[in-house]
């Protein structure tokens, strides 16, 4: 399920590429007061939400040379063979024969592997090998969003001009949104557009080795056969708790840390979640254009699923930007696993959550560091 929206904000246009905050944000930034995230409706044109597929910044230096294999999971080392292969076959121009160029299948690789294993470094490795100006790389929910936004023949018809799409952490907890992408990727592997997908994980399975190839090739039916999996084994390189349970911080520190912060926004937790239902996601990135860290206050668990799940987006964008987060909560919050539900922990969509929490929780830890560092 997409992220409900309740109907973009409107605003004047913008130039080509760019986003256009409000003009209330003139005064938010006035000296000793923080801009409200709540008072940005950024305007966002079609090239802007194409140009935005890239890589997660804190994933920009990441190749195949970086990618340290380890020697007791061999599959780790045949993967990175195997995509330098492909990187290579998305590359070199298709060969001409005496009528005229060889139409060859355009390559389509699945990774299959635990948490921390390192797929998303080589997702965005094979997308640097083959030239960012000519792949589009985001999440399941980033194209599921694009759809929402510019229309389906649209984004496939903007897709069809790359040579790769990647699809970070593909979901399977939609059976609507899952046939979408379905039909999404059979059109552009159709035109010739090579594509790449990683799975994701439950955070309760670290170290488990879980793989979901094969709810992928069902759910994808009418792809599979086109589909090469690549099984990533592996523990998690990290080795490291994903923090999920942090205590919130004093409201008085929240606001002492971001008052006259360059680049700070500080928002009431109430203000945030309804301003979220009139902002498309597709616009959740534009957002948080000049953002370099986020306060909240009154934070409580979140008990609409639409409002949760737009949340879930938001911190996506915001892992993305590597964007520190500031947590004042309220009486009945005590952390980061407080945040959803007992009942969504459970639910359909508990890997959307999970992952959130872990992410949080990373991005809650830097924001206590920046509160220490103010103190």
């Amino acid at each position: 399920m997409t992220a409900p929206v309740a109907g973009g904000a409107s605003a004047p246009a913008a130039l080509p590429g760019t986003a256009r905050a409000s003009a209330s944000d003139a005064t938010a930034d006035a000296p000793g007061r923080a801009r409200a995230l709540a008072d940005v409706r950024p305007s966002v044109p079609p090239a802007r939400l194409l140009a935005d597929l890239l890589p997660p910044r804190h994933f920009a230096d990441a190749r195949f040379s970086t990618y340290r294999a380890n020697p007791a999971y061999p599959s780790q080392a045949r993967t990175v063979a195997r995509l330098e292969e492909v990187a290579a076959a998305v590359v070199k121009p298709a060969r001409k024969g005496l009528f005229g160029a060889r139409k060859t299948t355009a390559p389509a690789v699945y990774m299959d592997g635990g948490f921390g294993v390192g797929k998303t470094h080589l997702l965005t490795s094979l997308a640097h090998a083959v030239g960012l100006d000519v792949s589009a790389y985001g999440t399941f929910v980033e194209y599921t969003n694009l759809v929402g936004a510019l229309g389906f023949q649209a984004t496939v018809d903007a897709l069809a001009t790359k040579k790769l799409v990647c699809i970070d952490e593909f979901e399977l907890d939609d059976p609507g949104d899952t046939v979408l992408m379905s039909r999404l990727l059979r059109e552009l592997a159709d035109r010739g557009v090579a594509l790449a997908a990683t799975s994701n994980t439950l955070p309760e399975a670290l170290g488990e080795g879980r793989f979901a190839a094969e709810d992928f090739l069902r759910e994808i039916q009418a792809l599979a056969a086109r589909f090469e999996v690549l099984r990533v084994d592996g523990e998690d390189y990290r080795h490291r708790a994903v923090v999920t349970d942090s205590a919130p911080l004093p409201e008085a520190t929240v606001r002492a840390a971001v008052a006259g912060r360059p680049g700070a926004t500080l928002d009431a937790f109430n203000d945030l979640l309804a301003h979220l239902s009139h902002v498309h996601p597709s616009r959740y990135r534009a957002l948080l254009d000049g953002v370099e860290v986020v306060a909240l206050t009154g934070v409580h668990t979140v008990t609409e699923q639409s409002a949760a799940l737009r949340l879930v987006v938001l911190v996506d964008r915001l892992y993305d930007r590597d964007v520190p987060v500031l947590l004042a909560g309220s009486g009945d919050y005590a952390g980061e696993r407080s945040l959803f539900t007992e009942e969504m922990l459970r639910g359909g969509y508990r890997k959307k959550y999970y992952r959130a929490l872990s992410r949080l929780g990373a991005l809650a830890e830097d924001g206590r560091a920046v509160a220490r560092a103010g103190a």
